[in-house]
This record gives C-alpha cells, structure tokens and sequence, in this order.
C-alpha cells in the first residue's frame, strides 16, 4: 500500500494502523516518517514537475495530501501497478464555494476540479478509486488547524472572540475515524467508483463547540461578539505571521452557517460509525 501524506493530520495516525495489520506501506513524501519491518519511505514531492515517481510497486494508494496534487501523476502510478485509489477531498467543495473570501472560493473550486479530474484519469485507466469529504477534522499526532487553533487562543486570552451568536451547526469529526475509514473502505468492494461525505458522530452549534474546549481546558466559557470588520481586521494583522497564514475572514462568517453533512451512504456502505466531538485529546500527552 502506498500512502502520502503519511505527516499530515490524517496519515499521521493511517500508517500505524496499517503497520499493526502486518500490511507493506510505503510512504511517499518530502518528510521522512519512522520505518519498521512493514514501513519504508520513499522522498517524493508531488509539485516537482522534473522527476517521476519513486521506483515503487503498490496496487493501492491512499492520498491524504491535497487532492490537486494528484491528478498529473496517475498515470506514474498506474504504470506502477496501481489499480485502486482512496484519496481525500473535503466538504469545503460544497461549504466554501460562495464564500466571502476569494482564497476559499479559489479553495473550493481546486477541490471540485481535482475531483473531477482524478475520477476522469481513473476511469480512462482503469483504477478502482474512492473520494472521500471530511467535514471539520480535528485530532491526529501532530495537531489540527480548527480546533487547536481555538484552544490556543482561548489558553493565551482566556476569552474566544464569535461573530453574532455562532449557532451555525458543526459536524466535527475525529481524524482517527478517517483513518479507520481507509481500511474500511479497501475491505468493501461496493465503495469502489464512489464519494462519500464523511461527518463526526455529532452535530452541534458552533459556540456549543467553543463551550466544549473552554471545559476541557479548564476555563469558564467566554465568548465575546465581535462586529465582522473587527474581526477581518484582527484577520489582516494575524496574517502576517507565517503560523496564521491560512486564517480568513470567512471563517467568521461561517459561524453563522450549518455545515452539515450526512453519512449515512458510508455508514451502509462500509459501516462508517464515527465518534462524538471529544476535545479531551488537547490535554492528554501525544
């Protein structure tokens, strides 16, 4: 099995698993990972166009980096045995793509074009393949972008600043469950040549998920409305350092809005039971 992403929020916690199970994994990336009797790793960097793919063999790939990076290789991978695809992709397709941000609308529009271009290679070669769409994903070894990044400003200010009353609805699901999906998915041969959106086992306000972080961390819930044009200023200044980069101000907003999504198709399909929202991992030792 060739895994990428094997450091990212999902891979991170995919590759043991597969270890566990006595499974041959390789890992393909710019980061070297631990290897094992069952794990080796292969340097690969899938935006340089002048080189190919490592001189591997691998009938499955499973693809947790960014789903644009992958459609210009198939190809590669195909010429190297592969014959089954699980690759992620990311409910932003559908949430993001009216989105007060430019960045989030580019995002969106990536995401539907990379989609439609892995699903068209794989059919012209023949590769069994499976899109997965996590909605708000949170845990994994090395930390997440959403709900760590509101425990960090909640331990720093001890307050969480929210546009309104944030009751937009929330799904947030744990990335081990998306890591026990993959193998879920490759042991069902009816989630071939499908998508699937993949939500956590809970839905909840998004201020009811702050509450949630505020009491595992220890602090009395403070959540302070601010007006939209205070927060894309505070946005405008925070960008500037290299770690908030990614932060828009459509992420404000979207506080307001529902982002549910059903499951229910993964859940007959390959039995698909994810948890309910447990932030507890934000004070356990990784």
């Amino acid at each position: 099995i060739l895994v990428t992403g094997a450091t990212s929020i999902v891979g991170s916690l995919l590759v043991p698993m597969l270890a566990e199970r006595n499974l041959p994994v390789i890992c393909l990336g710019r980061t070297p990972v631990a290897t094992s009797s069952t794990v080796s790793w292969r340097c690969f960097d899938f935006e340089t166009a002048l080189q190919d793919v490592p001189v591997v063999r691998g009938e499955t790939l499973i693809h947790t980096a960014g789903l644009w990076l992958l459609p210009r290789w198939l190809d590669s991978f195909h010429g190297k045995g592969l014959r089954r695809l699980v690759a992620f992709s990311s409910t932003s397709r559908f949430t993001k793509q009216s989105s007060v941000s430019a960045e989030e609308r580019e995002l969106a529009h990536r995401l539907a074009l990379a989609e439609n271009a892995t699903i068209e290679s794989c059919q012209r070669l023949g590769i069994k393949w499976t899109i997965l769409r996590p909605t708000l994903i949170y845990g994994g070894l090395h930390g997440d972008r959403n709900v760590e990044e509101i425990a960090r400003v909640i331990r720093r200010f001890h307050m969480f600043p929210i546009l309104g009353a944030a009751k937009g609805l929330r799904q947030p699901v744990n990335a081990k469950d998306l890591a026990m999906a993959c193998l879920q998915v490759l042991a069902v041969p009816r989630t071939c040549d499908k998508a699937y959106n993949l939500s956590g086992g809970e839905t909840l306000a998004y201020s009811e998920m702050v509450r949630r972080i505020f009491g595992v961390l220890g602090y009395p819930p403070m959540l302070l409305p601010v007006p939209i044009r205070v927060f894309r200023a505070a946005v405008w200044i925070a960008r500037h350092h290299p770690r908030f980069r990614h932060l828009t101000a459509g992420m404000a907003v979207r506080m307001q809005e529902d982002l549910v999504f059903d499951h229910h198709d993964a859940s007959v399909d390959f039995g698909y039971q994810p948890a309910p929202f447990d932030p507890t991992y934000l004070v356990r030792p990784r």
